[in-house]
């Protein structure tokens, strides 16, 4: 059986613009997520949101590409370069030319980047140009942009990846809700385990703050209306709903004697992955769905509950999303639920739709590697029906196996397993 390791990661958050900044604003407990200025927000009661703060597409991308491209593919572009200089798979890592005065990324890459894979999650994909155009349509003469189409397809980001860095193997997009990036990374363990040569550049990107996003998922009861920076409550009893947020997270997956061939680091092992919906609610979670989803994330690692010792909560801050995640963990994980350390990134982040899964897997991994549980924040008053160990501060520990959990509208529900490197 074919081990899927990890050898790259690349992210831009509302913590930071690379993931190794993420990464360390993480371990130290501070919040990415502020006031929107985005756009005016008058008459909006959601006032939170986590935007990047430094980002800058020009390092990336031309002028004309970043005029043409939605920010959804501007953010995994940056994330997926990130991904393949951190992996080593680029001739010359690091390097920049200039074209016209734009600095752009070393276009030269390996034979074996040529022949990889690419597949992106996107929950909202170009929203945020969508809006933008309707936007125009309404309000002048100017006609819709001719890349309307092309650039806001939930497929872009993968393809237009694999157009920068001259990747011809296999390319997909995923929209699965919230669950989006995971799956990206689960369906690439897959395809690697099934005997594609690798590697694969996978992971998750979301633009969505906009005026249709905050009041859409305002509307539904998603959102919170707290008016400050702590506003993301996962698992308090007094929380009210999730911070929306932008950004993107891409992993490089590889077939592990690929990458000790080549002298890759490693941080750590894709061990199995559970894949499941509810058939229950468009809404509404069903513990059952994603208990199963767990259940078979461990099956297909060889894993026994027992042996988990950390979990990477999905912890919206959502009434329902907490509680149901609370019973579900029960339910995979009987009389030792209570003993195993949980927390969310999201507290820090808020949520980053597909990305956050993409992103929390690369915490995870990092945290197995170096043995640090970054906390929730803002716990406060833990909800009764909420009652795990929860991590409220970071804590030191021995994490050789771990599990990190996204779930989505319509009950959609992935999980990963991973499994520290060396084991």
């Amino acid at each position: 059986m074919k081990k899927v390791v990890v050898t790259g990661i690349g992210a831009v958050t509302p913590l930071g613009s690379t993931f190794i900044e993420s990464w360390e604003t993480l371990k130290t407990g501070q919040i990415g997520t502020d006031i929107l200025t985005r756009f005016d927000t008058d008459g909006i009661p959601w006032k939170i949101a986590g935007e990047l703060k430094d980002f800058d597409a020009g390092r990336y991308l031309s002028r004309k590409e970043t005029n043409r491209l939605d920010p959804f593919v501007h953010y995994a572009v940056a994330a997926a370069i990130m991904a393949v200089e951190d992996a080593g798979l680029t001739e010359q890592p690091a390097q920049r030319i200039r074209r016209k005065g734009i600095p752009i990324p070393d276009t030269g890459h390996s034979a074996y980047l040529k022949t990889s894979g690419v597949i992106i999650g996107s929950s909202r994909g170009g929203i945020s140009t969508i809006e933008r155009e309707l936007i125009k349509l309404k309000t002048s003469n100017i006609k819709i942009s001719a890349y309307l189409m092309p650039s806001t397809t939930t497929s872009m980001a993968a393809s237009y990846i694999a157009q920068k860095l001259g990747i011809s193997g296999h390319c997909l997009g995923i929209s699965n809700a919230c669950a989006s990036g995971t799956n990206a990374i689960g369906e690439a363990y897959r395809l690697i385990k099934s005997g594609f040569h690798g590697p694969v550049l996978c992971g998750g990107t979301e633009a969505p703050l906009c005026r249709i996003c905050i009041i859409g998922y305002g509307n539904a009861g998603a959102l919170s209306r707290a008016k400050n920076a702590s506003a993301g409550r996962p698992f308090d009893k007094s929380r009210d709903g999730f911070v929306l947020s932008e950004g993107a997270c891409i992993l490089v997956l590889e077939e592990y004697e690929h990458a000790l061939d080549r002298g890759a680091s490693i941080y750590g092992e894709i061990a199995g992955y559970g894949n499941t919906t509810d058939a229950y609610h468009m809404t509404i979670p069903n513990p059952d769905g994603e208990a199963k989803a767990i259940l078979l994330s461990l099956r297909e690692g060889l894993i026994e509950p027992e042996e988990v010792r950390y979990i990477n909560a999905h912890g919206t801050a959502t009434k329902l999303g907490d509680a149901a995640e609370t019973r579900a963990i029960k339910l995979a994980f009987g009389k030792s639920a209570r003993g195993i350390p949980v927390s969310s990134v999201k507290s820090m982040t808020g949520h980053m739709l597909a990305a956050s899964g993409a992103f929390e897997t690369a915490v995870t991994l990092m945290s197995m590697k170096e043995g640090t549980i970054t906390p929730t924040l803002n716990l406060q008053e833990p909800d009764p029906d909420c009652d795990l160990r929860h991590i409220t501060k970071p804590e030191r520990g021995d994490i050789s196996i771990s599990i990190t959990n996204s779930f989505g509208f319509g009950g959609v529900n992935a999980v990963l397993a991973l499994r520290r490197f060396p084991s």
